[in-house]
């Protein structure tokens, strides 16, 4: 079995707030080494079901996160910014299946640690063919067009909540209960990590049995609508290609299937930095 754990920062057991996943603090030096430390439960966690090859894609703000001479030898880590398919680099090389580790709920989700979708300063909101979406949901997505179903995802309850409605029979492990933006009870690590370790290795045994979740499929053709934060961000995503202006800061763009969707949204909130 080929698995890739791809792995966020926001949702990492402990983060409360940016300067914990923000380089340049001195609390994030700290947070790095917690989020190698919960990407190593899930690679034992994994390793431990009959994981026999592990991809880490490290998703977080430049890549550059995960301490590589802290990571578990069983796993190779993808690292570095832009990489082509972002958060799920990796998924296009026949992976079986996908863990997410260390996510957040999507923009605007009340009692939600750092809730945010893709970029806290450009996007207001994200849908797709009508239905709203986060980052979860986006980068799920983007692994059913491989065929690859997400088994498992640790983060705080309301991202697990919205993974669970979205990816049907999904196993979910919860690190944190936040109680506001910037407030969360928190497990201490040793103890999440120990959580990490059993959700994945359930989520594992169950997929190699023949159960667990289905890959997600969206209808095509994929509808990506995106709300900026501004009116002058949404001027610049308009000059795609097709674009639609849907009301100031709305613009929505139809694409033949999910990967050329994904890297649409990419590229029309890249458009949007302004």
């Amino acid at each position: 079995m080929k698995l890739l754990i791809a792995v966020d920062m926001e949702g990492i057991s402990g983060v409360v707030n940016w300067s914990q996943v923000t380089p340049g603090h001195a609390e994030y030096e700290r947070f790095r080494h917690i989020m190698t430390a919960d990407v190593n439960a899930a690679v034992a966690g994994a390793a431990q079901a009959g994981a026999e090859e592990i991809i880490v894609a490290d998703g977080h703000w430049d890549g550059c996160n995960v301490l590589i001479e802290e990571l578990d030898p069983r796993a190779r880590l993808h690292s570095g910014n832009a990489a082509p398919l972002a958060m799920t680099q990796g998924i296009e090389t026949g992976v079986d299946a996908v863990i997410f580790i260390g996510y957040h709920a999507r923009v605007g989700s009340e009692a939600a640690n750092l809730d945010h979708t893709w970029s806290s300063v450009r996007v207001a909101n994200l849908w797709l063919n009508d239905r709203i979406m986060g980052e979860t949901e986006l980068n799920s997505s983007l692994c059913g067009h491989f065929g690859a179903p997400v088994l498992m995802i640790s983060g705080d309850q309301t991202v697990c909540a919205q993974a669970a409605e979205w990816i049907p029979g999904i196993e979910t492990a919860v690190v944190k209960r936040a109680t506001s933006r910037y407030s969360a009870e928190c497990l201490q690590p040793q103890v999440s990590q120990k959580l990490i370790i059993e959700t994945v290795a359930s989520a594992v045994t169950k997929f190699l049995a023949g159960k667990g979740p289905a890959p997600i499929k969206v209808e095509v053709p994929v509808k990506v609508a995106i709300e900026f934060n501004t009116s002058a961000q949404a001027d610049g995503a308009a000059l795609f290609p097709g674009a639609k202006r849907l009301r100031g800061r709305k613009v929505e763009v139809q694409f033949e299937d999910m990967l050329t969707a994904f890297k649409a949204f990419r590229s029309l909130v890249n458009l949007g930095d302004r």
